[in-house]
């Protein structure tokens, strides 16, 4: 069966940085365009970024263009979100999607 499972959220000040990580299964990986979603209370859910099955094209959100970079390793069949100079508004549940599947999602909060 399908499997998403998010990680690498965590507390982080002001321009700070953090790594997520999506490890995947019961899919091949490799086929499916990958995303990174998020939603914070009382928001409704955002597309963060998008890359194609090799990696080859991305897309972001305004809100992140130029801080984000999502990232794919097909070996290991696994996703990444790389988030730089984060912002108080990037708090929010992280997820990662294909298709109509979801993971659990990993919380980001940033906060002095």
């Amino acid at each position: 069966q399908v499997q998403l499972v998010e990680s690498g959220g965590g507390l982080v000040q002001p321009g700070g940085s953090l790594r997520l990580s999506c490890r995947t299964s019961g899919f091949t990986f490799r086929y499916r365009v990958m995303s990174w979603y998020r939603q914070a209370p009382g928001k409704e859910r955002e597309l963060v970024a998008r890359i194609s099955k090799d990696g080859g094209f991305k897309k972001y959100a305004d809100s992140v263009t130029g801080r984000f970079t999502c990232s794919r390793d097909n070996a290991k069949n696994t996703l990444y979100l790389q988030m730089n100079s984060l912002k108080p508004e990037d708090t929010a549940m992280y997820y990662c999607n294909f298709d109509d599947y979801w993971g659990q999602g990993t919380q980001v909060t940033v906060s002095s």
